[in-house]
């Protein structure tokens, strides 16, 4: 895991439940101290679920339609320990330069496939989807580990 020390803050990270969310992914989340879903929801009852972990941070998906979703946003900020996280469903939708405005990490879903890099100092961060398989793609979600003004994160894959 993660998590070295207590200063440190961990955030889980889910996308792309699409209305299912198994237990190896609340396994995953456990100790979280934020969790943030990246779209793509499905059921709001997932975001209460979730929300007897930690506090959520959620954004709305191309899937997340009807009157429950219409409260959730398009993007999302999460703010711990002084680092800025920018939260939105598809990356390719992202109309900011995160290091301009100051973001450490953008964290998007939407592609199903856990991805995480960094660019201009910016790590960009996809859990891939913990929800339905889709085609051969792994079933997985998502940590961070906030510690020291820096982030890291990890893939943490729960189904080949």
């Amino acid at each position: 895991m993660l998590r070295e020390n207590m200063t440190a803050k961990l955030v889980g990270v889910i996308s792309d439940t699409h209305g299912l969310l198994r237990p190896e992914a609340l396994a995953v989340l456990q100790g979280s101290d934020y969790i943030i879903h990246a779209g793509d929801v499905g059921d709001p009852a997932i975001l209460g679920k979730l929300a007897e972990i930690a506090p959520v941070t959620a954004v709305r998906g191309n899937v997340d339609r009807g009157h429950w979703a219409e409260k959730i946003p398009e993007t999302n900020i999460l703010e711990v320990a002084g680092i800025l996280i920018y939260v939105l469903h598809d990356v390719t939708q992202l109309d900011l330069k995160p290091e301009s405005a100051g973001f450490a990490a953008v964290i998007a879903g939407h592609s199903h496939v856990p991805k995480q890099e960094m660019k201009n100092g910016v790590l960009y961060f996809n859990p891939g989807s913990a929800g339905p398989r889709r085609f051969k793609l792994p079933v997985s979600v998502g940590r961070l580990l906030i510690e020291a003004g820096e982030i890291r994160g990890e893939i943490v894959q729960i189904q080949q």
